[in-house]
């Protein structure tokens, strides 16, 4: 545990039981982010976005792989990476994925809330349309790997897994979700930035960046 939060917070990512960071000679674009929990407020566009998912209820568990989660992570690469390293994970690979860790991980699960219920039980669980794969660190949340259900997709549920995680940090106590690393000018990663205020790090420590 206390090893991982060294390395993230010197910039490193956990893939199951690897760390990383990458390395990459003449080139420093990969810039770790995190997302300063308290003094973060919503825009009227992440408004819109809660108030459009306000039928979805969370629920963190531990990281147990199912079937039913494998089937959205599958919709998920086909549909959005199906060129990408993913691509070919088998149901096999997707558990190491989830279960292969050292550290203080966690599964959250969202579901949309059944109808005329208060909110999502065991006896009567709600359609799964959102997954994440998250640490909990001394110092934050770390998103791992975060999949929704792409016919979803209206719902910005990307978006809402981040808005939401921010929330449960500030509920733990902790000041940072850690985002991953970002590059500048990179579509897939310009979401990202709009989790203001956040600090960013480079050679010289992290840097608090407001807009």
């Amino acid at each position: 545990m206390a090893l991982n939060n060294s390395l993230s917070q010197g910039g490193f990512r956990r893939s199951q039981n690897i760390a990383y960071r990458p390395a990459c000679e003449k080139c420093n674009a990969c810039t770790s982010v995190r997302v300063i929990v308290d003094e973060f407020n919503p825009t009227k566009s992440f408004k819109r976005t809660l108030r459009k998912n306000n039928d979805i209820v969370g629920k963190m568990s531990m990281p147990t792989p199912t079937t039913e989660n494998y089937s959205i992570f599958r919709d998920y690469i086909d549909s959005r990476h199906a060129d990408g390293g993913m691509a070919d994970m088998t149901v096999l690979d997707f558990a190491a994925m989830v279960e292969d860790t050292y550290v203080n991980t966690r599964l959250f699960e969202y579901r949309i809330k059944p109808e005329n219920s208060l909110d999502c039980s065991d006896q009567h669980e709600g359609e799964l349309v959102a997954v994440a794969l998250s640490d909990i660190m001394e110092d934050g949340l770390s998103m791992i790997y975060s999949f929704f259900d792409p016919s979803y997709e209206a719902r910005g549920l990307g978006t809402f897994m981040v808005l939401d995680h921010i929330e449960q940090a500030r509920k733990m106590g902790l000041p940072f979700l850690y985002l991953g690393y970002w590059v500048q000018g990179s579509a897939k990663m310009t979401y990202k930035s709009r989790f203001m205020p956040q600090e960013r790090l480079d050679t010289t420590g992290w840097h608090r960046i407001a807009s």
